[in-house]
Order: structure tokens, then C-alpha cells, then sequence
């Protein structure tokens, strides 16, 4: 039996807007509590080695900072990335933790750590020893970094499945092949953005006069350094991506090939500045140009996720789940009985709608078409098909992963694609009172040879 949900609705805000904003904003203080803690480790070794009291008033004023962000704003991101997903994709969600229940408890573990180590360092460390110091930023890193590698295995397991889709089991799906590069890739990421708002909180800092904090800058931008390495993980990543999802990036979707370029073209400005700053011995970076290199860092982080993304699709688990949640086994199915027969959820306001039919094609878009589109809002269909004649509506949805590969088949009957289509026309038409439902066997008979044509499989080719 298909696993029907209440679905939210946001209005004219698509619901991938809404993860999307959410995740990004989460991944940026999470990357930056990752780095953070390796920074920290490196300035207290240098205090326990070079007796560098510099670097352990930045270590004493640093952590503070990082605790608010990422024990605070972090985990309360977190724990609403969790509340909107399940909101809105609740079948991926489900099937996340029920093939990966285990890793999601290993995970939690790690935090706990974290949370715990961390908390440790913030309430004892002015009395603590330099040896204990270390050890406890040392263990609050490495279970910060630890969260990222099971995390990462998850989800680079959406994009590229692998061996799991043959029965592989757990291991085979989670190390996969997208799983080195974008780990390799997120550490390096972690370590720039800590660099940069360690930048930030240098300036901000009055403890520190001009020299100590030319001292400090310079020293924290050693961890942009590994920044060279990114064009070489990111070549690597592109290059293990199935064919379909590469095409997309280098210009199959303008979308996905607009926003890899800004991530990429963000990266290189943030690298080109660290250059001159190793060229330039007394070359200093103010609170301005720190704010603005954070900025193209978090920009270069929105980038990143956008395309990772993007690139699955037509799915959120490739050749498991579809982007509207539906296998690819229950299309056909669903072509058989139709998919919103038996959805058990009302409609909000129904009686918007004046027409029976109108009601129906209503919740064949909340089922199939919600999550990516608005009617009127961003991504709505009255932009991308609102012009179309009834004959092209009813052709191109028939045939909709062929008119738009990175899209799931129709999941339904030919009733419920004309319902859909009607529902498209009243919308446009600016939602008169009266209007006529149709059900013209021979449009209905001519919808349903679309449909056969195009058959029930995506148009991304199989697994090898």
C-alpha cells in the first residue's frame, strides 16, 4: 500500500526554496564548527609548543564564539532541518533512517561527544592544563569531523546509490562513489570558512592591537591553503557523477550550471585572495574584506548544495525514489488505479475550487507535482506551461520525462492527467466561478496513447 502523507503547503514559496534555504544556512555554521575546531587545535598546539600566548587569548575568545554558533544556532538548524523535511519529503526521509538507522545513531554519538567535549573546554579550561586543553579540543574536533563522515555517506548515498541498488546492503550504499570527493571536498570547505570567520572575529576583537592581529590573520589563513586542492576534488567528483547528472551541471540545466558557476567562481576569488596575502607578507584583511570573503564563502556554499541537489533529480534516492516521492514501480501502478484514489488527506478550502474535477486535479498537484512547483508562486506552472493549449498540456505531461528529462514520469490515469490540465487552464483563466468539467472519451482515449508512448520509465538510463 502507497505510505500517503499530510503534505504542507507554503504558498508561493516552493517547497525545495524551503529545505534549500534552511540546509544551506545549516551546513555553512555546521562546516564552520568543523573547521573551528581544528583551528582551535592548532593555535592551543602552538601555545603548548612555542609557549605562543597569542594564540591562547585567541583560543580563550574564539571558542565563546564558537559555541554560541555552533551549539546554539547549529543544533536548533538542525533540529528544523529535520521538522521540514519530514514535512515535506516524509517517504525519503523514512527511507534514510530506515536503511541507515544505525549510521544516524553512530552519528549521534559523535555529536554527543562534541556537545560534551566542547562544553567541557568552555567551563574548565582556564584551569585546565595545556596537555588536557589540546586533548579536549582534539576530541571535540575529531567527533566534529566525525559527524561530517557519517553524514556525508548518507547523503552522497541519494545521488549515487551503487551497490545498494543491487542488494548490496548497507556499506555498499554508503560508500559509494561520490562519497571520498565530497568528504575530501566538505574538509576542505570547513577549514575556509573557519579561517574566514576566525578572520572576522580578529577585527572584531579590541584585545588585540594592529600588529597582534596582522600576527593572527596571517596565521589563520594558513587553513585557505589546502584551498588549492579544490579544483582537483571538484574534477574528481564531477567525474564519478553518472553521465546524466554531470550533462546537467555543464549546461544540460541553466540552473545547475548558473550556480555551480558561482560556487566555483566564489572559491577561486577566496583562493586568489589567499595568494596575495602569502605574497604579500604585511598585506592585512580587514573586518570589510573578511565580512565580504565570508559572504562569497557562504555564497560558494549555497552553490554547492544547490547542484548537489539538483543533480539527482529526477529523484531524491537515484533509481529508488522519485523527486515527488513515488517509486519508479509504482508509476505503472499508479497508471493502472490512479495515485490520488486513494489519498485519505481533504484538500484545504475545497470549496475554492467549483468543480468535482477541478478538486481532483487540485490533489494530483499536491501529490506529483507540489514539491517542485508552485501554481503561481516560484517555479509555478502558470510561468512554465500557463500559455499552453489543452493539446499541448495534455501531450507534454503525458510525455513529461521526455519533455523535461529531469523530471518523473506522469504517475496516474489519463482522468487524472485531464483533471491536471484542467486545473492548469482554470488557474490561468484567473479562477472563474463557473466552469465545465470535460470528459471527452476520445481526448481521454488519445491522453491515455500519450502515456503508453512514453511509457513509465525515466528517461536516466539504468544502473550498470
Amino acid at each position: 500500500m502507497f505510505p500517503y502523507y499530510p503534505i504542507n503547503e507554503f504558498g508561493p514559496v516552493m517547497k525545495g526554496m524551503v529545505i534549500g534555504g534552511l540546509g544551506i544556512f545549516h551546513v555553512f555554521l555546521a562546516q564552520f564548527a568543523i573547521g573551528g575546531g581544528m583551528l582551535l587545535c592548532y593555535f592551543q598546539w602552538r601555545d603548548n609548543r612555542y609557549g605562543d600566548t597569542l594564540a591562547r587569548r585567541f583560543v580563550d575568545g574564539y571558542f565563546r564564539w564558537l559555541v554560541l554558533v555552533s551549539f546554539v544556532t547549529g543544533a536548533l538548524t538542525g533540529v528544523a532541518m529535520w521538522f521540514t523535511t519530514i514535512q515535506i519529503s516524509p517517504r525519503t526521509i523514512g527511507m534514510m533512517v530506515d536503511e541507515f538507522h544505525w549510521i544516524w545513531a553512530t552519528e549521534w554519538t559523535f555529536f554527543c561527544l562534541e556537545v560534551g567535549s566542547g562544553y567541557a573546554f568552555y567551563r574548565y579550561a582556564k584551569v585546565l592544563d595545556g596537555r588536557t586543553r589540546l586533548a579536549l579540543l582534539t576530541l571535540y574536533a575529531v567527533a566534529a569531523w566525525m559527524s561530517l563522515f557519517w553524514i556525508n555517506g548518507i547523503l552522497a548515498w541519494q545521488l549515487t546509490p551503487g551497490g545498494w541498488l543491487d542488494g548490496g546492503g548497507v556499506w555498499s550504499g554508503f560508500f559509494n562513489a561520490t562519497f571520498w570527493p565530497s568528504l575530501i571536498y566538505r574538509t576542505l570547505a570547513s577549514m575556509a570558512i573557519a579561517a574566514l570567520v576566525a578572520a572576522v572575529v580578529v577585527n572584531l576583537a579590541r584585545s588585540f592591537d594592529a600588529e597582534e592581529k596582522l600576527t593572527l590573520v596571517r596565521r589563520v589563513f594558513w587553513f585557505l591553503a589546502p584551498m588549492a586542492l579544490m579544483p582537483i576534488i571538484g574534477a574528481w567528483f564531477l567525474a564519478v557523477l553518472p553521465a546524466d547528472s554531470r550533462g546537467w551541471v555543464m549546461g544540460g540545466s541553466i540552473a545547475m550550471t548558473m550556480f555551480f558557476a558561482i560556487g566555483a567562481g566564489a572559491s577561486l576569488l577566496i583562493g586568489a585572495y589567499a595568494i596575495a596575502m602569502f605574497a604579500k607578507p604585511r598585506l592585512f584583511v580587514n573586518g570589510a574584506t573578511a565580512a565580504l570573503l565570508c559572504a562569497l564563502a557562504f555564497a560558494a556554499t549555497a552553490g554547492g548544495e544547490f547542484v548537489r541537489e539538483g543533480v539527482r533529480k529526477p529523484y531524491t534516492v537515484r533509481h529508488a525514489l522519485y523527486s515527488n516521492s513515488i517509486t519508479e514501480d509504482e508509476v505503472a501502478h499508479f497508471r493502472e488505479i490512479g495515485s490520488v484514489t486513494k489519498d485519505p488527506y481533504p484538500l484545504v478550502d475545497p470549496d475554492q475550487y467549483p468543480t468535482e474535477q477541478l478538486q481532483l486535479g487540485a490533489k494530483v498537484f499536491r501529490m506529483q507535482c507540489s514539491i517542485c512547483h508552485t501554481m503561481d508562486g516560484a517555479n509555478g506552472l502558470m510561468h512554465l506551461a500557463g500559455t499552453w493549449s489543452e493539446d499541448q498540456l495534455r501531450l507534454n505531461i503525458a510525455k513529461l520525462q521526455h519533455t523535461k528529462p529531469f523530471m518523473p514520469p506522469f504517475a496516474g490515469t489519463s482522468e487524472e492527467l485531464e483533471d491536471l490540465v484542467q486545473l492548469i487552464r482554470w488557474e490561468h483563466e484567473h479562477r472563474p466561478a463557473d466552469w465545465t468539467d470535460t470528459s471527452d472519451p476520445e481526448v481521454l482515449e488519445q491522453i491515455a496513447e500519450y502515456m503508453k508512448q512514453a511509457g513509465t520509465q525515466s528517461m536516466v538510463p539504468p544502473p550498470k
